[in-house]
């Protein structure tokens, strides 16, 4: 139940609403108490079952006095009217308390629905907050389906379980309390052997209960499964129709999906179960409630049939409390285990840490050193990089070229921090990355992916990304610059034209102009170009290429390459291959050493 406790943390804000959701139910419970309890003297003394009041009697809270008390004015209605009058009068009274019960009501669900909304939206935006905080090694080890569950269908399960059931477990008991109460008044002796009855059937339905959550944790683990494969359908969809696949992406998912289904269907035949159990034993109470309440009747006298079966009625109308109580307790028992998978993503740890004496950066002046930079993937045993050591100057183009897997990206991504190096350190005019503020860092840095990262919406705010307050003037040049704003103005609201998710209305080679555009308006003092040409064709690349060619004037540079036509100005070029430096130099002296660059060099030639 921790994490359940947990949850309820985000209802601090919305205390004020708890406050007027508990008085609600506190008032609906006495109404509904009060206009059941009305009835049970009035009409004893109506019908001649008790005898009537002609002297004014003190209130008390024993029977007998509440009882005399109801008497004493229900004897003057009958003897200043009728009895047909005083019937009338009762009536309006007991049906005026139901009105109220139901107004209050409706005013605890009222309460209650800005209480669960806005817990969710907080939570919500928690998770969403801290996805953007954790390191892209957790996406990685992690997948995206299973996040998107979490965030969506174990949302869903706590908005309309620990949240929907947070009421009842205070309804409830309140109600419980005031009905045992009036039962004390009526038999302390006959409440005790209920109260010794109860605990039984709450252990059975507790027990039940635990069952219902390690199911619901399976079934919630499963669903994340089953988006995961959906997501790799619809990204992989025309691979799938290419490889004739579909029969076998097909199969994967209706197995998936059918073991969802087992899970599901015995998670709801137990919720499904806690209704009919509780009634089970809820009559099971009632009978032997009637057993012993017998027993005071006829053979102990110490109650009268009708007090029997008052105490019945009162006692009967607590098993609607009793049974909401005990679905809200399954309910919280099968929505823990989406709170517990909302909490996981909360409490993950994040290894990218900033210092609290973290330094500020203004201004890049000198230059980007890697010193005996050695690191490795934690699902991974052997480093991906060893020991490199290299330098960026402030103004320069340094390349990074070698075999797939070599360690190029991975250069690329310790440089923002996207990851720690694991030994060594990388250094920023003289101070380790770890010691810097990381949005100064990263304010410090553009980039340029071979895949074109854009978002669903304009192209005007895909390209102020980084600069949101950017007027459209800058967004303009920035775009002409990088060779874009050609096609963009052909576009059917020119600046102001959505795109699309990920940008899907343009062509690979726009997508990419755009990327740079975006890197442009920031005006960042180093860049990283992660194969940003090699995706395209010819006229793409060329376009593209010029564009760059824009963005890396005056700016230190550190470009991955595949082809490496491109880096042939390059003021250094380091090759890498198995994650070491194995060759460093300019485009001639690589060429002049005819090592492993003077390889990669005749192989793109001979493929060309």
């Amino acid at each position: 139940m921790k994490s359940f406790l947990r949850i309820l943390v985000y209802a601090r804000p919305y205390m004020g609403y708890a406050l007027l959701n508990a008085v609600s139910n506190f008032l609906l419970i006495f109404f509904s108490l009060a206009s059941v309890g009305v009835l049970v003297p009035a009409l004893d003394l109506l019908f001649g079952q008790s005898e009537r009041i002609y002297e004014p009697v003190p209130f008390g809270w024993n029977k007998e006095a509440i009882s005399d008390f109801a008497g004493y004015y229900i004897t003057m209605w009958v003897e200043q009217y009728s009895a047909l009058t005083a019937l009338a009068y009762i009536c309006v009274i007991s049906g005026v308390m139901f009105l109220l019960k139901n107004l209050f009501t409706y005013l605890s669900l009222y309460f209650l629905a800005p209480l669960r909304n806005g817990v969710i939206h907080d939570l919500r935006c928690a998770v969403h907050k801290r996805c953007l905080e954790l390191p892209i090694s957790y996406f990685t080890e992690k997948r995206k389906g299973d996040v998107l569950a979490r965030m969506s269908a174990d949302m869903t399960e706590i908005e309309w379980t620990l949240l929907t059931s947070l009421e009842m477990v205070v309804r409830q008991p309140l109600m419980i309390i005031g009905s045992v109460i009036i039962l004390i008044i009526m038999s302390a002796k006959l409440t005790l052997f209920v109260v010794l009855v109860l605990p039984i059937s709450v252990l059975i339905i507790n027990l039940v209960g635990k069952s219902l959550k390690r199911s619901s944790d399976k079934a919630q683990n499963q669903f994340g499964h089953i988006l995961s494969l959906m997501e790799e359908t619809l990204t992989g969809l025309r691979i799938i129709k290419a490889f004739n696949a579909e029969e076998r992406t097909e199969k994967k998912f209706e197995e998936s999906s059918g073991e969802f289904k087992r899970l599901k269907n015995k998670v709801l035949r137990k919720k499904d179960l806690a209704s009919p159990m509780s009634e089970t034993l809820g009559v099971a109470v009632v009978l032997l409630v009637l057993w012993y309440g017998g027993k005071q009747v006829l053979v102990d006298k110490e109650l009268t049939g009708g007090a029997l079966i008052a105490f019945i009625v009162f006692f009967y109308q607590i098993f609607p409390a009793i049974k909401s109580f005990t679905n809200a307790i399954y309910n919280i028992q099968k929505g823990n285990s989406s709170a517990e998978r909302i909490i996981e993503i909360l409490d993950a740890e994040n290894p990218i840490v900033e210092k609290s004496n973290a330094k500020n950066i203004e201004v890049f002046t000198d230059k980007i050193a890697f010193k005996d930079v050695t690191f490795w993937y934690e699902d991974k045993k052997s480093p991906v990089l060893k020991n490199i050591n290299f330098e960026v100057n402030k103004g320069k183009t340094v390349a990074l070229v070698g075999a797939s897997g070599s360690g190029k990206t991975t250069i690329s991504n310790l440089l923002p921090r996207f990851f720690d190096v694991k030994e060594g350190g990388i250094f920023l005019d003289g101070v380790d990355l770890r010691d810097l503020k990381i949005h100064a860092l990263r304010s410090k840095l553009g980039i340029v992916t071979q895949e074109s990262i854009l978002f669903n919406d304009t192209v005007a705010n895909n390209i102020a990304l980084g600069k949101p307050d950017a007027s459209i003037e800058e967004i303009m040049h920035a775009a002409k610059t990088a060779n874009a704003h050609e096609f963009i103005k052909d576009l059917p609201k020119g600046y102001q034209t959505n795109i699309g998710e990920g940008g899907g209305k343009l062509s690979g080679g726009q997508k990419q102009r755009l990327s740079i555009a975006r890197a442009l308006l920031e005006d960042p003092p180093v860049l990283i170009l992660d194969e940003a040409t090699s995706a395209l064709d010819t006229e793409s690349e060329r376009l593209v290429q010029d564009a760059l060619n824009h963005l890396m004037q005056n700016r230190t540079s550190l470009v991955i390459a595949h082809r490496l036509s491109t880096i042939q100005h390059a003021d250094e070029i380091i090759v890498l291959e198995k994650g070491q430096i194995v060759e460093r130099g300019n485009h001639e002296q690589l060429l002049a050493d005819a090592g492993v660059y003077h390889k990669l060099v005749n192989m793109q030639s001979f493929s060309s």
